[in-house]
């Protein structure tokens, strides 16, 4: 079934996947993936170095009767691809973070989140299994109690581990979706950013609740969580806003699904560790 191009100002939740089609000797990418003729895409080539030791590189098992099956790194590679034109960048402020490093280290030491802080830091050294699970986090806490620092570490972790991910802060995404109606050149259609967005290992959604509420905005956001509610796809998010609030902000339906990915709220405690530092950019990258 083909797809359509979503309605000006609406996002489509259902999206084809690209077919392996058979041809001599295997199986090889179809036409949304190769370029024709039965050849992988270029995202995928030959001179590339499989992560997990088993194939040559190009993404297909060749066996002794000269079938070739795809291997595990193909489809990573796949995802990459797909993923560009999202914000997958560490903002500038956050690229050195570590538990090892203040305010984290503190935050380890400190009774009120120290269990909270080692709880994140066993998510980030399975963020493999996590990711494949669907598993994802819900950051609850006033300004500056550290729990954007803690996000972006899970964030870390998933780049690291050569997963995707795409990084905003909420307003910035909003932002991002309506430039893609403006029809600039070179800009991503609507449709192709909705894709890219949801088809990605983690999404990061940084600052839930500060934005304005609209009927745009609660259907972009309620699109955006079903999908990935539907695919199993992890999301994490930080909220100034308790549960309770949240939901008033953004209703049943979209808390009800960030509740089954994320878990209940994790409550980050503390003072504004940010009247201790000093001013400085916060780095967003808005894609």
């Amino acid at each position: 079934m083909s797809a359509e191009r979503p309605a000006r100002g609406r996002l489509e939740a259902s999206l084809p996947d690209a077919p392996l089609v058979a041809v001599p000797g295997g199986l090889r990418p179809g036409p949304a993936e190769g370029d024709g003729e039965g050849r992988p895409s270029s995202g995928i080539n030959a001179r590339a170095v499989c992560p997990f030791a088993v194939c040559d590189g190009s993404g297909w098992i060749v066996d002794e009767s000269d079938v070739a099956t795809p291997c595990e790194c193909r489809e990573r590679r796949i995802e990459k691809a797909r993923a560009k034109g999202v914000s997958a960048t560490l903002p500038k402020r956050f690229r050195g973070v570590s538990f090892e490093r203040p305010p984290l280290s503190d935050m380890a030491r400190d009774p009120k989140v120290r269990s909270k802080v080692s709880e994140i830091r066993s998510f980030c050294d399975e963020i493999d299994a996590r990711l494949d699970e669907g598993q994802g986090l819900w950051l609850e806490g006033g300004p500056g109690t550290g729990k954007t620092t803690l996000a972006m570490l899970v964030s870390k972790a998933a780049l690291d581990a050569g997963r995707t991910a795409a990084i905003y802060s909420l307003p910035g995404l909003l932002a991002r979706i309506r430039r893609t109606f403006d029809g600039e050149a070179g800009q991503d259609s609507y449709f192709t950013f909705f894709r890219r967005l949801t088809s990605v290992d983690l999404l990061h959604l940084d600052d839930l609740g500060a934005e304005n509420r609209t009927e745009w905005v609660l259907e972009q956001l309620y699109a955006i969580i079903d999908r990935r509610y539907s695919d199993q796809r992890s999301i994490v998010v930080t909220t100034n806003l308790n549960a309770a609030a949240l939901t008033e902000q953004l209703g049943d339906r979209i808390v009800s699904r960030l509740t089954e990915i994320c878990g209940d709220p994790m409550l980050i405690e503390g003072k504004d560790r940010r009247i201790d530092l000093a001013p400085g950019d916060f780095g967003y990258d808005q894609g």
